[in-house]
């Protein structure tokens, strides 16, 4: 391989630029998003110039640069696909913005130019949004157009400390990589499930995509947070009212984590369950050196704690936009908008770097050059 080659990557939903920050040695041909928070970050990070602003409906091909890019990025809205959401699929307002993706690849393949190669990155509940027709849609979409295509999904977990599911559908012009059955870790359960239930047309299509488990240890979770003289703790009685909405299981879980003594650290959560038929609040929390998967500020209970079990007391206080970056693999030369609020939106929306780094090398370039990688 030409050490001076340079793939293209036409990047649509293109958020703070993880992505990008992830797709080591390709060359960002087009980028574009609607937010203005992301758009602001984004420009920050790589230039004024770097992305047109702007909802991908109002986008012709007229806009999209002269000639063939080889890869097409796409990390649609997931409000409606998350299990957290209210699961309209792809018909909803914010995931339906997909199709206003797929109608320029379309007319990108119409013009002869289509990219060798796609990906869609999304939440793991997209395999079973609507009753899993999402999905199926999805494949038969790309086999139609004459794709092969594949999923896996991919948590952060494995790279950073914090868990993070994401699935990767990858579409490609190309035979490389691929295995004759499903394997651990990232082909899961649910995707084979998913397959299991696609058309005739779309399992003819349909690749086990091949990509290696990561060799090194991921980062520990302490290194990446903030010394504690720098943190801003809650007062000691916030600081109770919270440990007190922990429901008899987590409060064990605390009371074990007391007992082995020294300095230990987890992370939290705030959650509305459903206890004899009323709602409670519950702060559920995990020591397990793994922070909860970090979501956007949209309410209180969307901000993750930090908890610090020392010496037989608790403190707590949020976590940082800093902190948060850091557990999307973003170094800390990336500039913090002005609010955390902003900040931790970054964050929450966006795709874990090393994860997009991990399928760019172990994926995406072997399909683009041809070069085989068996598994073992």
């Amino acid at each position: 391989m030409n050490a001076a080659w340079r793939p293209e990557v036409l990047e649509f939903f293109a958020g703070a630029g993880m992505a990008r920050l992830g797709l080591d040695g390709w060359q960002t041909a087009f980028a574009n998003d609607f937010d203005p928070i992301k758009v602001a970050a984004y420009r920050a990070r790589f230039g004024p110039e770097a992305l047109r602003p702007g909802n991908v409906w109002d986008l012709a091909l007229e806009d999209l640069p002269a000639g063939t890019a080889d890869l097409a990025w796409a990390s649609s809205p997931c409000q409606d696909l998350s299990l957290a959401g209210a699961r309209r699929g792809l018909s909803g307002s914010r995931s339906g913005a997909f199709w206003g993706f797929w109608r320029l690849l379309e007319a990108l393949d119409a013009d002869g130019r289509a990219p060798r190669l796609v990906v869609v990155e999304n939440v793991v509940g997209l395999l079973t949004s609507n009753g899993g027709e999402d999905f199926r849609s999805l494949c038969d979409l790309f086999a139609q157009r004459g794709w092969s295509v594949g999923a896996l999904e991919m948590d952060a977990a494995l790279w950073l400390p914090q868990s993070r599911p994401r699935l990767f559908i990858v579409a490609a012009r190309s035979e490389a990589n691929t295995l004759a059955a499903p394997q651990a870790p990232f082909h899961t359960r649910a995707i084979v499930e998913a397959h299991a239930g696609l058309s005739a047309r779309a399992r003819a299509a349909w690749r086990w995509w091949s990509i290696p488990t990561p060799g090194s240890p991921r980062s520990e979770l302490a290194d990446l947070l903030q010394p504690d003289e720098e943190s801003a703790w809650l007062e000691p009685a916030r600081a109770k009212v919270l440990i007190e909405m922990m429901g008899p299981l987590h409060r064990k879980k605390l009371e074990a984590v007391a007992a082995l003594g020294g300095r230990r650290i987890g992370t939290a959560y705030r959650r509305v369950r459903i206890e004899r038929g009323v709602k409670v609040q519950r702060l559920e929390a995990r020591f397990d050196g793994i922070a909860g998967c970090l979501r956007t500020p949209a309410g209180g209970s969307s901000r993750q704690y930090v908890l610090v079990v020392e010496g037989g007391t608790v403190r707590a206080r949020l976590m940082t936009p800093r902190e948060a970056l850091r557990l999307m693999g973003v170094a800390d030369d990336y500039a913090l908008p002005s609010s955390n609020s902003a900040g931790l939106k970054l964050a929450g929306d966006g795709v874990a770097v090393p994860v997009v780094r991990a399928l760019s090398e172990g994926l995406l370039k072997p399909l683009l050059t041809g070069r085989e990688r068996r598994a073992a």
